[in-house]
Order: C-alpha cells, then structure tokens, then sequence
C-alpha cells in the first residue's frame, strides 16, 4: 500500500503541486512570523546586552507617568556600599531637522536628544567618534551614523533641534557617533550635559539612573541595598526586555493569525483535493479491496499520501516562511520603521511548530475522504463512475448546520441587544464563530438556493451552455460549497473591515462637523507636541482672534491616577461643549468634568478634589461644570495654569492649537500667514476642518489597506482552490466532456462552460461572505460605539466592487481549466478507463 500511494502520487504532479501550494501559503505566514520575531527578539536582547553592559542597577521612577529621580537622590545613591559609579540618564523625545528644514524621519525607532558622557564619566559603553569630536559648548552636537546618513549630515553642518518648551534650537554638529545599540531608523542627537539639563529637565529631576557595581557585588545585591534606600530600583534590563517581549508578541499574534487564517482556506482545498482523488480512484481503490485491502488499509494509504504532502509542503513552507520574514525585515527597514537589522533567526521549536501544524491540518483535512474511501463496498464501486455524498450524509450536515446557525444568531441577538461593549463584542463574536460554521455545513444546500436562480440570470444568454453550467455548479453541492466557501471566509473578514474602518471615518467626520468649529488646527505628526513657542507666534498673526491651547495632563486625581486637559483659551468659539450644569470655560482652580465622570465617582458641581503629581506641590479644584460626553473633550479638563503646576516646563506643548479667525477675514490668507509664522519651527502642520479630517481618513486608508495586503493571502488560495477544483473537475468528467465533442460541442463552448461554472461559484461564494461581513461588521462596529466609533457607514460601493472582481477572479480561475477542457481529444476521452 506504501508503494501504491507513493505511485499515485507522482503519478498526478499537477494535483500534487496544486495541493502543495495550498499547504506551502497557509504554513509561509506561520513561519515567517515566527522566526521575524524570533529575529526581533534576538536583536533586541543583543542590543540590550551591549547597551546595559557595566550597567549593574538602573534605578528610575516607580510610575511611568512619574516626573523621573530627584536629582538630590544622586549623592544618596553613590553612597549605597557596593556602588563604583553612577551616571543620571538626562534624554528626551525631539525631532532633528537638517539645515534645508527637512525632518529627519526615524519611523518607528526613537528620536532623541541626550547628553554625552566621556568615557572617564560613563558607567556603560561610550559611542566610538567615527568624525569631528564630542560637543564642548552650547549649540555643540553629535548624532549618530545612521540619522547623519539618511541626512546627509557631516561634521560642521548645521541644524536644528525641535523640544517642545524651548522650539527650534540651532546647533552645529561637531561630530558622527557609531553606537552598536542603534536601531535602523534611530537618531540621537548628544549635547554637552549642562545643555541636555537644560533642555530635557526641569532642573530637579532626570529620567533615571544608571549604576554599576564594585567588584565582587551582584546585580541583585546592589539593587536590593538601593531598594532599601530608594523608593524605585531595579535590576538592569529586565523590565524593558518584559515591554519589548509584551510589544513582540502582539505582532506574533497577528501574523499567527493570518497563517492561521490562511490554513483554514487551504484546508478547504485539500479537502476538496483528497474528496476528488478518492472519486477519481474508486475503481482503483475498490479493486485493492477486492483482492485482499482492508478498510484500514486504504483509509491509511490516502492519509498517507496526505502526511507525505504535509511533511513536504510544510518544509516548503517554511522555505517560504524564511523568505516572508526576510522580505518583511527589508520592506520595513525600506520604511523606516526603526527595528533592529541582524540575520535571521530559525530556532527548532519554530520548525517543529510548522513542520506539525501543516502536516496535522493536511491529514485532518484527507480525513473524511480517507474514511469514505474505506467504506465503500467493493463492488458498489465498481459499478460507480464517481463518488457521490448520500443523502443521508448530506441532511445530517445540513441539520447540524442549521442547528447552529439558530445557536448562532441567538448569540448574534443578544450581542445586538447587550448594554455592555465588552459583553456585547463576545456574544457578537460567538454569533459569528455559530453563524460562521452553521453556513459552511448548510452551505451545499445555500449554494443550490443561491447557484440555480444565479445560473438562470446569468447563463440565459448563453442558452444551453449557461444551462450546462449551472447544472455543473450544484452537481456536486458538497465540492461546490467548499470551493466557495474558502472565498466567503476571506471577504468575509474583508468586508467586516471595511464596513469598521468606513465608520471609523464616518464617526470622525461626524464628530468634527458637530463638535469642532475652528477655522484652522495646529498639530504635529510627531512624538513631541507642538512647541509653546509656535502657538505663541501663531497667536500673534493678524486675523486670529483666538488660539485655544489643549495640553494632556498626568495627574492623580483624589489618589487615583488619571488623564485628563488643561485649557488655554476660550473653549466656545472653537469647540461645542454641551453643558448640562454649571459653567462651559474652566478657569483658574475650577474643573469641567464630563457625565460618565461625574455619575461614577459621584461629584457634582461644587465639590472639590484634588490633583497631585510627584515633585510638585498639590492643587485642590472646584467642579464648576459637567458637560455631556464627548471623545474631543475627554474625561476633565483644568485651566493651562494647572496643567503648568503639575507638569515639568521642559515637557510643555500643546497636544492641539485650534486657531478661531476674526470676522471677516480671507480664510486663505490667514492659513498662509499661519503657516508662514510656525514654519521657523518645521514640524508644525497648520490645517483647516477638511484637510485635518482628510489626514484621519488617510491614516485609517492606510491601515485598513494593511490588513486587506495581508488578508488578500486568503484570497489567493481561494483562487487556487477554484483553479485546483475545475482542474480536477476536468479530469473527472473526461468522458463526459469528449461525449459533448463527439456530438458537436466545440472548444469555444467547452471552454465557456467551465468559465461560467467557475463564475457561479465564485459569485456565490463572494455574496456570502459579504453579507456575513456586512451584517457581522455593522454589529461589531455597533459594540465600539463606546469608543468613539458613533456613526454606521457600510461602503456599499466598495462591497459591489468586491462581488464584480469576484466575478471576474472566477473567469479568470477557470482560465486553465477551461483551456484544458477544451483540448479534450473526443475518442480518447470516450474509450479511456
């Protein structure tokens, strides 16, 4: 029986390579996310292993939101027993631009401004000076290697630094440093150290504090004697390896869950593969049982023909993974996402991973033709030209289905009716999962409900080849359903995509025309806020009437950690607030809450609270409004003078600048003459109404565009699937396609049919996962109703541009298929076995 599969195997390469390819796509997406970020991981451990080395303790705030380490805790911690050095960690996000003004993009890595220790004052390793030297005066710095590069920049140009309080500071760059920790969009950029506390504290506190140990002193033991000194100490390393573990495995899960979704559809393919080349063997395998084969048998010959195109295409797989991984790894250096560069990393758990799930999922899916294959009597089979499902097989699954897919819209109402997000989201994804699988068992008798009044539109004017066709389609609704529905599963993910990313944008749209009336916006589009110094000169242009400042504000309020704004400016004449008590403009020591607040930590207006936040003295505020909730506004807000006695100077910046223009004045002009006021500070982005919304709706494009690249992998093998179906549907009905020739039926026609055919299933299978996308996107969008996403907009445009490109993917699936057909030979197709 070995010997026998192992023919039957070579024996139909294009079936095997077909199958192949289904399991090769679903394993590439598991593997390639595995060993990328198996890569990241490696990269980033070495890259902490160098930056930390000599670092035996790093002692920093115990709260991310705290201000950072007294510097009067320096001393103390020098004098801990065991302590050789210690070294104040002084950085802070800026944004570097070269003499021409262009922003020195870093992507995703950090950009930063810091202060340079010599190597007699460093605890850690010093950056090698590749050119010039190290910054000896104000206005003196060096940047790394990589930003001077993607810069143009060398020793003796000139530049500026971008910090939120002090604006655009000039500088000249004195020098290139080469670091081994740098990451491949990173730029750093050292000042002397009395310009880097200047710039990036408030004089009283650093950002943390590295600390190494005197021979013979553990980690552990220094960082214990800090701790029992300190209020914060940790052991080097270990906490920030925890963050970039949390951070790697995120995108772990989503490329996992892409492979994953790819091996589902693949599954449908191999299913239908292993269904037809049991049909196509049933002589074949009836004779076998007819000199001696057992049932068990010839059910472990097809599986083992399955484990064998497993093990092969899931090594191949992982070839392919390998190559995911490293194309990934160079499209976003490309980018310039700022991740680490480093080989590639393939360990063993990761092969043996893919190497058991491809081989796993193929056997499952050859399963239920293996045991078909066993159970047909010998000369029943015989007697059979092609396998057939009994109807007993066929009501038993579309019971079930129907079964479920009740279970499942009951999930799906009481998702619809649920007052609780969270709760709502898991009832809604239960629906979907019951709904989901209830279809797929119910769908051979979908597809004959959908196919028959489908094929009679379609195929009318095609007479008797539409006819053809249409029968064709439903002749086999178990094989039909399982073609398409690999299609459904993809657009069905698709078009809940769309139907989410269109509402986000709707609501967005719908939030700013009601809420938001300034004539002009100010932001930035990147990791610092924008500069006081540039709403200060936009304030001054002619034509403002007011500038309204929004600042994010780190505070405890009453002990309990919160955010909320401060406000510098009037409120009214740029944003709607809906006040349902009290006063609409919060003032010096008076506070706006929003309802939610207010219902639930009971406060109304006139009680006081108050807000601390460490290294600053606590303030005590009045309520003096509450105003209805609303995403713009946030949970409170709180004059700009708190907001300055809770914050340290050198992180002030507003997070927003709303611009309102004084009566009468040309909207055009003003816009120009704001722009041309914070161009001196370069990252400052002065927008009107639509043009802030259009950035929104371009930065959601973007992503909903991402997830559509990586899910149109499901497509693909959707496609192959309906190629691999008609390539073997061809082979099936050999004899009866050289009938058709011999009686007069010409290529042309042939062909036509298989074109049609492939269509149909298409279409159908394309209608269905766009109306289980459509309904289950509009309950999923309805559940983040909480979260901002307040209006429903399903692109309808979009969905009947899916089902056309459907229709035409059909067409052109059935390509070779239908070529094949075509070239039938009538006599030898007739006389052959």
């Amino acid at each position: 029986m070995r010997r026998v599969s192992l023919r039957n195997l070579l024996a139909h390469k294009v079936r095997l390579l077909l199958t192949l390819i289904s399991v090769i796509l679903g394993t590439a997406f598991i593997a390639g996310s595995f060993v990328f970020t198996d890569t990241l991981k490696h990269s980033f451990d070495k890259i902490l292993s160098t930056a930390y080395q000599g670092v035996d303790a790093h002692v920093q705030p115990k709260k991310d939101y705290d201000v950072g380490v007294p510097t009067s805790l320096i001393p103390q911690i020098q004098a801990v027993p065991g302590v050789k050095a210690v070294q104040p960690e002084v950085s802070a996000p800026i944004v570097l631009v070269d003499s021409h003004g262009k922003k020195v993009q870093s992507g995703g890595a950090p950009s930063q401004g810091g202060a340079w220790s010599s190597s007699t004052g460093s605890v850690g390793p010093v950056p090698v000076i590749l050119s010039g030297h190290a910054p000896a005066a104000p206005g003196q710095v060096v940047i790394n290697e990589g930003a001077a590069k993607k810069a143009h920049l060398a020793a003796g140009d000139r530049a500026f630094v971008i910090s939120p309080y002090k604006g655009a500071v000039p500088v000249t760059i004195t020098g290139i440093y080469k670091t081994k920790t740098e990451t491949g969009g990173y730029v750093g950029v050292f000042f002397t150290e009395s310009q880097a506390l200047q710039l990036f504290t408030d004089g009283t506190h650093v950002n943390a504090v590295d600390v190494a140990a005197t021979a013979g002193v553990s980690q552990r033991t220094l960082t214990d004697r800090i701790a029992a000194l300190l209020p914060a100490g940790k052991q080097a390393r270990q906490d920030i390896q925890d963050q970039i573990t949390t951070a790697l495995s995120f995108v772990t899960y989503i490329l996992v869950g892409f492979g994953v979704i790819g091996l589902v559809v693949g599954t449908f393919i191999i299913y239908n593969t292993f269904s037809m080349l049991v049909a196509q063997r049933l002589r074949e395998l009836a004779l076998l049982r007819a000199i001696g084969a057992d049932r068990k048998q010839i059910r472990r010959s097809v599986l083992m023909e399955a484990a064998i195109i497993g093990v092969i295409g899931s090594a191949l797989g992982l070839a392919a993974g390998v190559g995911l991984a490293y194309g990934l790894s160079a499209l976003l250096d490309a980018l310039g996402t700022g991740l680490p560069s480093g080989g590639l990393v393939l360990t063993v758990s990761s092969i043996l991973i893919v190497l058991i799930v491809g081989t796993g999922v193929t056997m499952l899916s050859a399963y239920a033709p293996a045991r078909r294959a066993g159970r047909v009597p010998p000369v029943a089979a015989m007697r059979e030209e092609f396998a057939s499902s009994s109807g007993h097989s066929l009501k038993r699954r579309t019971t079930i289905g129907a079964s479920l897919l009740v279970v499942g819209a009951a999930f799906t109402v009481l998702g619809a009716v649920s007052s609780s997000g969270g709760t709502a989201a898991l009832l809604t994804l239960l629906g979907l999962v019951g709904v989901g699988v209830g279809a797929l068992l119910a769908s051979p008798v979908l597809a004959g409900w959908v196919i028959t009044p489908l094929g009679m539109v379609v195929g009318k004017p095609f007479g008797s080849i539409g006819r053809m066709a249409r029968t064709n389609a439903v002749r086999n609704p178990r094989r039909t359903a399982a073609t398409a529905f690999a299609l459904t599963l993809g657009l069905l993910i698709v078009s809940g995509v769309g139907v989410i990313g269109s509402s986000f944008k709707a609501s967005i749209n719908t939030l700013f025309d009601n809420n938001v009336t300034a004539d002009y916006i100010l932001t930035t589009q990147s990791p610092i806020p924008v500069p006081i110094p540039a709403t200060d000169a936009a304030r001054q242009v002619a034509g403002v009437q007011s500038l309204t400042e929004f600042y994010g504000l780190s505070a405890s309020v009453d002990g309990r950690h919160d955010f909320g704004s401060g406000v510098d400016g009037p409120l009214s004449p740029v944003i709607k607030v809906d006040m349902t008590k009290g006063d609409g403009q919060p003032t010096g020591t008076s506070m706006l809450v929003s309802q939610k607040v207010a219902d639930e930590r009971a406060w109304t207006v006139g009680s006081t609270h108050r807000l601390t936040a460490t290294g600053f003295a606590p303030v005590s505020v009045t309520v003096s409004g509450i105003y209805k909730d609303d995403q713009l506004l946030g949970p409170w807000m709180v004059s700009g003078d708190i907001y300055r006695s809770l914050t340290p100077k050198n992180q002030w910046g507003a997070e927003v600048g709303l611009v309102h223009a004084a009566p009468g004045v040309d909207q055009a002009a003003l816009g120009q003459r704001l722009d041309d006021a914070v161009n001196s500070f370069y990252i400052v982005n002065v927008q009107n109404r639509d043009q802030f919304k259009g950035q929104i709706a371009a930065q959601v494009n973007g992503l909903v565009g991402l997830v559509y690249g990586l899910l149109g992998l499901a497509i693909v093998i959707a496609i192959l699937g309906i190629v691999n179906t008609l390539a073997l549907s061809v082979v099936e009905r050999r004899r009866e396609i050289g009938m058709l020739r011999a009686v007069g039926m010409q290529r042309k026609q042939v062909r036509r049919t298989i074109y049609l055919e492939s269509l149909l299933i298409a279409v159908f299978g394309a209608a269905l996962g766009l109306v289980l996308g459509i309904a289950y996107g509009t309950l999923f969008a309805r559940t983040l109703k909480g979260q901002g996403l307040s209006t429903l907009s399903v692109p309808w445009g979009q969905s009947v541009l899916f089902l056309v490109v459907a229709a035409i993917v059909g067409v052109l699936a059935a390509l070779w298929p239908g070529i094949r057909a075509a070239r039938t030979r009538p006599l030898e197709a007739i006389t052959s076995e």
